[in-house]
């Protein structure tokens, strides 16, 4: 019996820092707690909100813990080469026990982790939380930035990894988006030779995107998740609390008979009496052990059951083995560049004998341009700490109109390229039945 008692003692001291009974034993566990040391003492009530953030940065987290414990699996199954690559990810879909479930895991949790980033970047947009509020030394135009780094590699882990299958879908789609980035002025070919370690796709090819894959880009996103999560503490936490300090109204407070306040301290006697009003940050703030822990598991385990049953529902494909001889039509880019193709198409323009390079213009200098835009953008923003933290700021309307329809065109752009775009690219409605077209060798 004392034997059970003293094991049950262990137990409930184990997990006295997840379940605190009291505010000192909260802030206790921020100290104690490895994995809790990530978070200050207390949070505020805003940043709690669901409709603030949506948790849409620990949604993304959770998407790439998720790619990494299904992708170190994957490793041990995968063969990266041109001859055993494809059979491989066969051996996945029909001859592994579950095989078929890790491999669409893997791959929706990727799709929903770059939908995810580009979500939560919208969000920072309109909250205007890329601007500095009142904290001291906060500097959210570069955490800004270093999300646009996370966004960007997001991208390319998503694109390096549609390589892998080797089979058809794969092959052509990283086809066509090598020859878009092949289309930049003076480096584009060179740029084109690196990532395909020739002028074909082949082993050599599969070899670097496996290696930027598995190591080098999971890599830079822990380094930048890393990087971002610090500035954020740095700052003052999320742009909420900015706005919620704003709210604040000083109370007064009434002084202690016994004592006096003076320029130099707390002295005995009445003779230096002054009345103050101090701002309560108490009021609005709660410890994050349990609060912010709980919300924090719910989202994951909200995010791990939305990927299973999207595994169940859409499986990943599996086409032919990749065949350089035969091309398919339409040939398409993964569908997260599916508007740059679409631009490409529209800004391709024949006058005449002469040509307007589409993949220059729609594939290059337009994504470029909104690329140095939004790194550039934080620093142009004149708006006032009134619109720090604040959903459709009055102040900040012209500027989220304008944003909001760039985001629009881009999801408008990707929907056309996906279910609009038939052979040769021609424009197609839903309705409309696609000709039977040959296949090419």
């Amino acid at each position: 019996m004392q034997l059970i008692t003293q094991a049950k003692d262990s137990w409930n001291k184990s997990l006295s820092t997840w379940r605190p009974e009291s505010d000192k034993e909260a802030g206790d566990a921020i100290v104690k707690n490895v994995l809790l040391h990530w978070f200050p003492n207390k949070i505020s009530k805003s940043s709690l909100s669901w409709s603030y953030s949506f948790w849409l940065g620990t949604i993304s987290f959770v998407l790439f813990a998720i790619l990494v414990v299904t992708g170190v699996i994957l490793m041990f199954l995968y063969v990266p080469s041109v001859e055993r690559a494809y059979g491989s990810v066969k051996d996945l879909e029909y001859v592994v026990s579950f095989g078929w479930l890790l491999r669409s895991a893997h791959r929706i949790a990727a799709h929903l982790m770059v939908a995810v980033v580009f979500l939560h970047m919208i969000r920072v947009f309109l909250t205007g939380a890329y601007k500095n509020g009142k904290a001291v030394g906060s500097n959210r135009p570069l955490n800004w930035i270093i999300g646009i780094g996370l966004l960007l590699c997001t991208l390319l882990l998503s694109f390096t990894g549609y390589l892998l299958p080797w089979d058809q879908l794969a092959f052509w789609a990283i086809t066509v988006g090598t020859n878009i980035a092949s289309s930049a002025p003076f480096i584009g070919e060179k740029i084109r030779f690196l990532l395909l370690g020739g002028s074909v796709i082949d082993q050599g090819a599969l070899i670097r995107f496996y290696v930027l894959h598995v190591f080098f880009l999971p890599l830079i996103v822990v380094l930048l998740f890393s990087w971002h999560m610090w500035r954020i503490r740095k700052d003052g936490g999320l742009a909420a609390a900015d706005r919620e300090a704003l709210d604040q109204k000083p109370e007064q407070i009434t002084p202690v008979k016994s004592k006096t306040y003076s320029l130099l301290g707390i002295t005995n006697g009445t003779t230096v009496h002054v009345q103050t009003s101090l701002i309560d940050e108490e009021a609005n703030s709660v410890p994050s052990v349990p609060n912010l822990v709980r919300r924090i598991w719910l989202v994951t385990l909200a995010t791990i059951v939305v990927v299973l049953l999207l595994s169940f529902l859409f499986p990943a494909p599996l086409e032919e083995a990749a065949n350089a001889s035969v091309t398919p039509n339409p040939a398409k880019a993964p569908w997260y560049f599916l508007w740059l193709q679409e631009i490409v198409t529209d800004t391709t323009i024949s006058l005449g004998s002469f040509t307007i390079n589409g993949a220059l213009i729609g594939g290059i200098l337009l994504p470029g341009l909104l690329v140095v835009l939004a790194l550039w953008w934080p620093y142009r923003d004149k708006s006032g700490v009134n619109a720090v933290g604040d959903w459709f700021a009055p102040e900040r309307k012209r500027q989220n109109q304008v944003f909001l329809l760039i985001c629009l065109l881009i999801v408008v752009f990707t929907i056309v390229g996906t279910f609009l775009r038939g052979p040769y690219w021609n424009f197609y409605w839903p309705w409309e039945s696609w000709p039977v077209m040959p296949v090419k060798f």
